[in-house]
């Protein structure tokens, strides 16, 4: 990832250019969470004609418990995803299973997993429910996700009230 001073430098053109060059089309910019213009690699092998490297980007799917007294339901949790998959066509690069509360954002797999999200390294995630992944803010998770070309697919589309998942969370 690089600065737009230091993509520019590589280049031997000015940071003025590169701002002209995302406005026009010719060589947008990738933009943070906060706005601010970054460029990778790829961009570097467009902009000096070649072709992008395309990464393999991974399918995964999350699996969550709350509980060590839920393990075998993880395990269930993963067959049922693994099928769900299977029939939909898609090929599983990983599997990542936790054991955690879903209101905590501090979880080490869940972290891991938006880190590798946020550097555009996962196609799509595939969860069981919305909220094994988060009980609270899925749908914030959902959009950045999106924006940064990670689609979440929930595979069973149940949907709570508000107050009925504070029930179960409690």
């Amino acid at each position: 990832m690089y600065k737009p001073h230091e993509f520019a430098k590589k280049l031997g053109v000015t940071v003025k250019t590169l701002q002209r060059w995302d406005t026009s089309g010719k060589l947008p910019a990738k933009r943070t969470v906060s706005n601010y213009r970054y460029y990778t690699d790829d961009d570097l092998r467009i902009a000096k004609g070649l072709q992008p490297l395309e990464a393999k980007k991974k399918v995964i799917i999350y699996c969550r418990v709350s509980s060590n007294n839920q393990k075998p339901e993880l395990l269930n949790q993963v067959k049922a995803m693994e099928i769900f998959c299977s029939s939909k066509g898609l090929a599983i690069d990983e599997t990542i299973k936790e054991i955690g509360g879903g209101l905590n954002f501090k979880r080490k797999k869940f972290l891991v997993l938006v880190s590798s999200i946020l550097k555009g390294e996962v196609k799509t995630l595939v969860v069981a429910h919305k909220d094994r992944l988060c009980r609270f803010a899925f749908e914030f998770v959902e959009e950045l996700a999106t924006s940064y070309g990670c689609e979440i697919i929930v595979a069973n589309q149940e949907s709570l009230s508000p107050q009925q998942e504070l029930v179960e969370d409690l």
